[in-house]
């Protein structure tokens, strides 16, 4: 299958494409601003379905709008008509198109063009309006709050908030092209005619800066979202496409020693911390037990022993461990334990504890195994 994408080098058509390239054999006929107008021609010809994501939203003059949005389209269909060629259309139009202004307005018309033209020509066509629409590859400092935000917070640039109360009516890239994926398949999400993507988020201003913010703050904190959050973990992947290409790693504090190395890694508030545990060939750490804290311990290089004994038992438990074979060892509470390393060369150990680490309350009680 041959499809035609209008606005091919624009933030859906960008993500569209990699999509389709990705996931499907079909092939791709990119139109943009840039391309030789004569390749419209052949493409409408050879077509067998239409992504018509081209647009204007932010122009010089409003007689732009009605140019861009309206009169390509009909350029678009006129040449569909001119090669008879009868496959699905889809437009991008906007939510705005119920409001009374330039750019609704414009918006407006195309749809009414595409209406017109199904019903004269029989076409299928589809009618989105997308909401504000975030993702990666969308312009900051454009139309999208998101993105400059995502932009300038990642950068230590200032941003504006008028209104933290004001509510954005928010789709995520990734929704949008699969529902757009689902249209070219025959399976849109239609009500009457207007088409919707399932999924949307309406969401406060302030919460929005309130998370972006804290995203920046979780290098330095080692830690992660809330990744139940549907939104946040949309956002959150949306934040990181938005830093500076020689700023996408981070250090660690390693707290270093004779015996080796310990640094944490990632902190959570619910689900607890990881760290990881480096020790010289011969060395021996723990030598404690705990009574609510527990942890896991896996060991992806080297070779050592997790030894254990009940506080109350003079009895010894052994777990040979070894990053050649990977498997990860419980340390339950009420046993004493510690971790040798019994190799020649440094023994690598990844450490969950399913709580944070606070000096006040340690729940740490030295003694030996």
């Amino acid at each position: 299958m041959k499809i035609l994408v209008t606005g091919a080098n624009g933030f859906i058509g960008k993500n569209l494409i990699a999509e389709l390239k990705a996931t499907t054999d079909h092939e791709v006929l990119p139109y943009d601003k840039a391309t030789d107008p004569l390749l419209l021609d052949s493409y409408c010809a050879e077509a067998d379905f239409v992504f018509h994501l081209a647009g204007v939203n932010r122009p010089k003059e409003h007689a732009e709008f009605m140019e861009g949005n309206f009169g390509f389209t009909s350029t678009l269909l006129n040449t569909l008509k001119k090669h008879d060629n009868r496959s699905p259309v889809m437009i991008s139009s906007s939510i705005q198109a119920e409001l009374d202004n330039p750019y609704g307005e414009s918006k407006k018309a195309g749809e009414e063009l595409l209406q017109a033209y199904g019903q004269e020509t029989g076409s299928k066509v589809l009618i989105y309006r997308f909401p504000n629409v975030f993702g990666k590859w969308c312009l900051p400092n454009y139309n999208s709050a998101v993105a400059t935000f995502c932009h300038n917070i990642a950068r230590n640039l200032p941003i504006t908030v008028n209104d933290p109360e004001v509510k954005l009516i928010l789709v995520y890239i990734d929704d949008v092209v699969k529902e757009l994926v689902r249209a070219l398949e025959g399976k849109e999400n239609r009500l009457e005619t207007i088409c919707e993507v399932p999924t949307t988020h309406q969401v406060r201003l302030g919460t929005i800066v309130t998370l972006l913010s804290s995203f920046k703050a979780s290098r330095e904190e080692r830690s992660v979202p809330d990744m139940s959050d549907v939104f946040t973990k949309k956002l959150y992947s949306t934040y990181l496409s938005y830093l500076q290409e020689d700023e996408f790693s981070y250090e660690l504090k390693m707290n270093v020693d004779q015996r080796g190395s310990f640094t944490e890694f990632l902190r959570t508030p619910d689900r607890g911390q990881v760290s990881v545990n480096i020790s010289k060939p011969g060395i021996i750490k723990g030598n404690h037990w705990h009574h609510t804290k527990n942890e896991k311990f896996l060991v992806v290089s080297g070779e050592g022993v997790i030894r254990f004994r009940k506080v109350d038992s003079t009895d010894i438990i052994e777990y040979f461990v070894s990053g050649e074979k990977m498997q990860v060892v419980d340390i339950p509470v009420g046993y004493t334990h510690n971790i040798e390393n019994l190799g020649n060369t440094d023994m690598v150990t990844i450490i969950w504890v399913n709580e944070l680490f606070n000096p006040e309350t340690p729940d740490t009680y030295y003694l030996e195994v």
